[in-house]
Formats: C-alpha cells, sequence, structure tokens
C-alpha cells in the first residue's frame, strides 16, 4: 500500500486520541480542583502528566529506535485506555465529592489514587508521542513533512483544544465520572485503528549494540549538531513558561473572570480555531518568508501574547488573545519538528528526537510547579486576585529574553529544505 493511503488512518487515529487528551487537557486539573483549592496541589495533578517526559525520554528513544513503531503505538494506546477506565472506577465510587478545602485534600485517597493514573497517562504519552512523531517521515516523502505536520496537527488541535476540552468541560459539569470513562472508548478506538494499519515500521539497523552504547550514539549526534541543541534550548524555556501560564489560567479565569468550566473549556476552544488555522497556513508561511523568519516571528508572538493574557477584561478577549497565540505556535512547531524529522537519520530518530524532547519537554513540570509557588508567594504580600496573575507576568517577561537571545540564532541556523537523511 502507498504512502499517502496510510497517511489518512494515522492521522486519524491520532485525532483519536487528541480528543481523548483535549477532554483531559480540562478533566485532570478541574478534578484536582474539586478535591483542593490549594494551587500547589492542584498544580500537582499536571505534573504528574508531564513528569514522565523527564523521566522516561531517554528509554522512550532507545525502544523507538529499536521495535515495530506502530507496535508501541498501539501498545500505549491500550495501556491509557486501561488508566482511564481505572480512574472512571475511582471517581464513580467516590462521588458525590465533597467540597474541596483551602488546604489539603477533601479526599486524599482518591486524589493521590488519579495522581498514579495521570503518571501512567504521562509515561504511556511519552513513548507513544516519540514513536509517532519518528513514524511520520515514513509515511510521506521528505519534502511533505511541513504540510504532513500542519494536516496531523490541525487534525490533533481539533480534537485536544477545540472538541476535546468543551466536551471535558460539558462532561463533568454534568457527571464528574463521566470524561473519564470517554476517554477510555477513544484511546480503544485509536488502538483498533493503529491495528488496521498495514506496514512494518521497524527502523533498519546495520548492527547490534547494548542500549548504552544506543543512547551514546544519539547523544553524539546532537552533540554533532549544534543548531538542533539551539532548538531544544529555545523550545524547553518556552515550554517552562508556557506551562506556567496553562496552569495558572485555571484559577485566574474562575476567580477573576467567574468564568465556569464550560465557559473554559470555550475558551480553549478559541484558541485550537487558530492553531487549526496555523496548523493549515503553515508549510505556506514558510514558502513565502522562510525557516529563519517564521521561527524567529512567532517566537516574538509568543511574549507579546503572555504580556497580553492577564490584561483580557473577560473571556471574549481572552479567547481572541489565546487563538493568535496557537496561530503562531502551531507555525513555530510545524518548523522546528518538520526540520528536525529531517535533519536526522531514520536510524537515530527516535533516540535524538527523545534527547532533544527530554531537554524540551523536561521542563514542563518545572514551569507548572515554578507557577503554584509564584502565586503562593505573592499570596504573602498582594492579594490574591493579584497573585493569580503574576505567572503571566513572569513568563512574558522571560518569553522577551527569550526571543532577544534566540533572534540572531533562529536567524541563520536553518538549513536548505532539500537535505536528505
Amino acid at each position: 500500500m502507498s504512502k499517502p493511503n496510510r497517511l489518512p488512518r494515522f492521522i486519524a487515529a491520532s485525532g483519536m486520541t487528541n480528543l481523548a487528551d483535549g477532554i483531559a487537557l480540562v478533566v485532570w486539573a478541574w478534578i484536582a480542583s474539586l478535591l483542593s483549592r490549594d494551587p500547589l496541589l492542584i498544580a500537582l495533578m499536571p505534573i504528574a502528566l508531564r513528569l514522565p517526559w523527564f523521566l522516561f525520554a531517554l528509554p522512550a528513544g532507545v525502544v523507538t529506535d529499536r521495535v515495530d513503531r506502530r507496535k508501541l503505538i498501539l501498545g500505549m494506546d491500550v495501556l491509557r485506555a486501561v488508566a482511564f477506565a481505572s480512574a472512571t472506577i475511582l471517581v464513580w465510587t467516590a462521588s458525590p465529592l465533597a467540597p474541596a478545602p483551602n488546604d489539603g485534600t477533601s479526599d486524599p485517597f482518591l486524589f493521590y489514587a488519579l495522581l498514579a493514573c495521570a503518571l501512567l497517562v504521562g509515561t504511556a504519552e511519552v513513548f507513544r508521542d516519540n514513536a509517532a512523531q519518528t513514524m511520520l517521515p515514513a509515511l510521506v516523502p521528505h519534502d511533505q513533512l511541513e504540510k504532513a505536520n500542519g494536516r496531523l496537527w490541525s487534525v490533533e488541535l481539533v480534537g485536544n483544544s477545540l472538541l476535546g476540552p468543551a466536551l471535558g468541560a460539558f462532561l463533568i459539569a454534568a457527571v464528574v465520572w463521566a470524561p473519564f470513562s470517554m476517554n477510555a472508548v477513544m484511546f480503544a478506538l485509536a488502538a483498533l485503528l493503529i491495528l488496521t494499519l498495514p506496514g512494518n515500521f521497524r527502523p533498519t539497523r546495520t548492527q547490534q549494540s547494548s542500549l548504552r552504547a544506543d543512547l551514546a550514539e544519539g547523544i553524539a549526534f546532537l552533540r554533532a549538531a549544534p543548531f538542533l541543541q539551539v532548538l531544544a534550548v529555545i523550545t524547553g524555556v518556552w515550554n517552562l513558561l508556557h506551562q506556567m501560564v496553562v496552569i495558572a489560567l485555571i484559577l485566574h479565569v474562575q476567580e477573576n473572570l467567574g468564568i465556569g468550566a464550560q465557559g473554559y473549556g470555550l475558551i480553549l476552544a478559541a484558541g485550537a480555531v487558530g492553531g487549526i488555522a496555523g496548523g493549515f497556513v503553515a508549510d505556506r508561511v514558510v514558502k513565502v518568508i522562510g525557516q529563519n523568519r517564521a521561527a524567529q516571528w512567532m517566537t516574538l508572538a509568543s511574549a507579546v501574547a503572555f504580556a497580553i493574557i492577564p490584561f483580557a477584561p473577560n473571556g471574549y478577549v481572552l479567547a481572541l488573545v489565546l487563538a493568535l497565540f496557537e496561530f503562531t505556535g502551531l507555525i513555530w512547531n510545524t518548523v522546528s519538528v518538520s526540520y528536525r524529522q529531517r535533519y536526522i537519520p531514520d536510524a537515530l530518530l527516535g533516540r535524538v528526537n527523545s534527547i532533544y524532547r527530554l531537554l524540551a519537554w523536561g521542563m514542563m513540570p518545572i514551569g507548572l510547579l515554578l507557577s503554584g509557588l509564584v502565586v503562593g508567594v505573592a499570596e504573602e504580600t498582594i492579594p490574591r486576585s493579584f497573585a493569580l496573575i503574576s505567572p503571566f507576568v513572569l513568563a512574558a517577561a522571560g518569553a522577551a529574553l527569550l526571543t532577544v537571545c534566540a533572534w540572531r540564532p533562529l536567524g541563520r541556523g536553518f538549513q536548505p529544505m532539500n537535505r536528505s537523511n
């Protein structure tokens, strides 16, 4: 079967898992807020989802380059289906939930059991996402990676940020355990789609070596590619700042803007509309202004968006800001990931990609934790309403500094797009 015929099925499975991820985007943090009003405890839930990127990114890369990537994706989707089914049972048996206290949790067993489920989901995501990103170059010609990535992320955003958050908010407002059961079904369906995808996606290896030697080979390649290191650092810092904003946004929307779960989901959905648009035009933007300028201007746009968020007077303005932010963010992702997929040889793609993502995604838990700490410290000296926007101010300042430092490297670092593996 030709490559183009396999791509739609791959995208459909990815869209299904991202619909589940979009539901979870609202649900994990929101259910934490139903069990506690402590910002630091609420942050622990998304930290559990992101911490595996720091813990398992390197092993995931080695495994990805040793096994059939399709089978690895299949196994991780099944594992997440089981984790969400377990969470469904936990929340269902604990309902109705007691009122959330300002300190501690109303149900410690449920809170920490859900943390364990979130950790399992996050671990499966590390292996699944690394395998999926390294599998895409086997499905399309390299000169079509920008277009394929743009379409893939647009479909993912439909589920992850457009339909998913709104559906998750509706479900958790109706029946608190319903979104967890929905996710179990979504991951099971995605696994069925991957199961029917034909082909062998085990990378070609010229020689067998130890796990340690495999990892060392990936590290050596990245060390010899300074611009990949620059992209990893930029992405890591940006992810740290982005996660500060994401977790702070929940309490800011609830307490400062007086918006409930469904309104919050719609705000995130508006951001997704911008991202979807960015995914569909990203390849054209790159062709018109080039990889270098696209990366520069999209980084600058993030700093501007972070600075505007705390001044948005209502949900409508906030939704518009997030839409512009996601539009530029998708173009940045298309540029950086397509370059990485094209530059790194297929036999090394899993390992180098995992090391890169360890640097980039490993910063996310730090951003989540830092957001909770910043609010807690700020509350000691300023009113809570102002303390809740302090992470936005810090993120804006950090993004501005990142833009200044990254401007010249981004302006001259990208190589011509016709490089082959």
